[in-house]
């Protein structure tokens, strides 16, 4: 996060491949990330009501976004906290401005360089941070760090993995049945390269409620919601799915069997209609998991 190629602001599916951290260019995916989000809006509108109604809640005047990339979500937070100053915290100005301007004064931006500059966060009473500690190489300080950026009994919301994306049927006429399966084997040794390649990396078993207990604070509940977009998937999913499984071609073209490396060049061809962009059976499935706790109360 001190460095936007290790930044936290996408709220995606992890598509990071066998692709080095240093090399990623989140500016250039602003779109994609908007786009993504956009597509998981129903599920993060349906978990900030469930955080608005978590026992124990006092006034919450300011929500973070940490890791907000374009601002969509930050934008739902402002929807479900109306009365709160919500804050889009990001490392790159560009995803900051485009917050801005699709908020329309409806939330605050601030650019930060993290983890050294979780100091200039300020305090909250609700920090969320969706598909960002990841992109930490220390993820346990981060966290602890966060929970350090909240009043007496404010609320931390971790998003992170969750369940991965499905879009077609095991089996859907193209090359070997399980291709999405060998995709996600794929991409979690990309995953594990890409953690291992940030500064101060550290391994940690990703027990979330576990982690944020360490972090200071007592946790209040672990929820999953679903992103459920089904078939016949709309033109601007379709489009989505596209672009992500181009990045998916570049990003893994080294570390795919030739048939399954064909059959994702089949899904990419625009104009046949085995292609992603026409196919009846393409739908958008995957669900997201949010873990909270508390800070101690005054």
């Amino acid at each position: 996060m001190s460095d936007h190629r290790h930044h936290p602001g996408h709220h995606s599916g992890h598509h990071h491949g066998h692709v080095p951290a240093a090399d990623f260019d989140w500016d250039a995916l602003a779109a994609h990330l908007e786009r993504e989000a956009e597509l998981r809006a129903p599920a993060v509108t349906a978990a900030a009501r469930w955080l608005r109604d978590l026992p124990g809640r006092g006034e919450v005047r300011r929500v973070l976004d940490v890791g907000s990339g374009p601002g969509v979500i930050a934008g739902l937070l402002a929807d479900a906290f109306p009365d709160a100053e919500v804050v889009a915290v990001d490392q790159s100005a560009a995803l900051l401005e485009r917050a801005r301007t699709r908020a329309g004064g409806r939330l605050t931006v601030q650019q930060a360089d993290l983890p050294e500059e979780f100091d200039k966060l300020g305090e909250a009473d609700l920090i969320w941070s969706a598909n960002a500690i990841h992109h930490l190489g220390d993820q346990q300080t981060a966290l602890t760090a966060l929970a350090g950026r909240l009043r007496p009994g404010g609320l931390l919301a971790v998003a992170e993995r969750g369940l991965p994306l499905r879009y077609l049927p095991r089996d859907f006429g193209l090359g070997r049945a399980g291709f999405q399966a060998r995709l996600d084997a794929a991409h979690e040794d990309g995953f594990s390269t890409m953690r291992a390649e940030l500064p101060g990396a550290t391994e940690e078993v990703e027990d979330w409620p576990a982690m944020l207990t360490r972090a200071g604070l007592t946790p209040s509940g672990t929820r999953t919601f679903l992103v459920d977009h089904p078939a016949p998937l709309a033109r601007p999913a379709r489009e989505h799915l596209h672009a992500q499984l181009a990045r998916l071609r570049d990003q893994l073209a080294d570390h795919l069997a030739a048939d399954d490396a064909a059959t994702l060049d089949a899904l990419l061809d625009e104009t046949a209609a085995t292609g992603i962009l026409h196919r009846p059976d393409a739908f958008y499935l995957s669900a997201m998991t949010v873990h909270t706790a508390r800070a101690l109360p005054a």
